[in-house]
């Protein structure tokens, strides 16, 4: 059966005006909230060539737009999602997604995000948390409040309402992100010593050929912050609670490696012939390292949360193992 021809151009313009709520988001990021599905290139495109008019005037696309303002969008044509060979998520990842939502509620929503996943598509990644997000409910608008490793699982918030985003955003750039309180848990290869090991040790982010990310303790690099604490040993590793005051990128993976006790399973910073033993003794088969609590409040301090997910069933797995 022929499909509808979804593709074609809108009959005109219209024009709309900006709602309280997204007071102070950049006109770029409100046109992909209007233009569901557009690239950002093709925005841009659209701001550049004066198509987009804000309150009769041409405007750029970081311009931070006003409760009431008068946004004019044109018709635009957007491919059919299997045009240009791209399928919407499959309905087994939607249904995932679904199955890992652990909090809602009219401001945020959380998920435990799998192991594998990313928090937003690119990199050859088709489809991230938000994307798939979307996908699922396209009707709500969703806005990523931070992100995870691909390969952690583990707790992330995502903003339903531009206020709670935009209060989010400022906590976490509060004393280093000090404003929001973020525990992890990891099981790290050795023996750590008893109590709290603080690692105060400034990261720094560089490239590799290929242009891949790696991370490194270096002066010149940004203050970040850990806290290890040993839960329980099993097996000759430890399983540890890490609170981190900073969100630097690959932080705790970074910080273990320079302590001398790495995350079990990181095939960058870790011990290649401890993660293969793990694989063949427990079947460790990802990194150990899993989101497991955000303590924040919103409101000014009216609306406290205090979210959790569980350990991944298949790090529970492991422990049981390691005994």
């Amino acid at each position: 059966m022929r499909q509808p021809d979804t593709s074609a151009p809108a009959t005109g313009a219209r024009t709309v005006t900006v709602p309280a709520d997204r007071a102070g988001q950049r006109l770029d990021n409100f046109l992909l909230g209007q233009l569901k599905g557009a690239p950002r290139s093709l925005v841009y495109k659209l701001v550049r060539s004066g198509q987009v008019r804000v309150n009769g005037g041409r405007a750029k696309a970081e311009r931070k737009l006003d409760a009431g303002d008068e946004v004019r969008i044109p018709p635009v044509r957007l491919q059919m999602p299997d045009e240009d060979g791209k399928s919407p998520p499959p309905k087994g990842l939607l249904s995932a997604l679904d199955a890992a939502i652990v909090f809602e509620d009219a401001r945020l929503l959380a998920i435990s995000k799998p192991s594998g996943m990313a928090s937003h598509g690119g990199s050859g990644v088709s489809f991230g948390v938000i994307e798939t997000l979307r996908a699922l409910r396209p009707n709500e608008s969703f806005e990523l409040v931070h992100r995870l490793d691909r390969d952690t699982s583990g707790l992330m918030v995502i903003a339903k309402k531009r206020a709670a985003l935009v209060e989010l955003q400022a906590l976490l750039r509060e004393d280093h992100g000090a404003g929001i309180e973020k525990r992890y848990l990891a099981l790290l290869a050795g023996r750590m010593p008893d109590g709290v090991m603080s690692v105060d040790a400034p990261l720094h982010v560089g490239l590799r050929q290929g242009g891949e990310r790696h991370v490194q303790v270096n002066p010149a690099g940004k203050p970040s912050l850990s806290h290890f604490r040993v839960l329980e040993r099993r097996g000759g590793q430890s399983y540890c609670e890490v609170r981190i005051e900073t969100g630097r990128t690959h932080q705790i993976r970074v910080h273990a490696q320079h302590i001398g006790h790495p995350v079990a399973g990181d095939d960058k910073y870790g011990d290649a012939a401890a993660n293969k033993r793990l694989r063949e003794q427990v079947g460790l088969k990802r990194l150990f390292l899993h989101a497991s609590t955000l303590d924040f409040a919103l409101e000014g301090g009216k609306a406290p949360y205090s979210l959790s997910a569980p350990l991944a069933p298949e790090l529970l797995d492991v422990l049981d193992r390691l005994g």
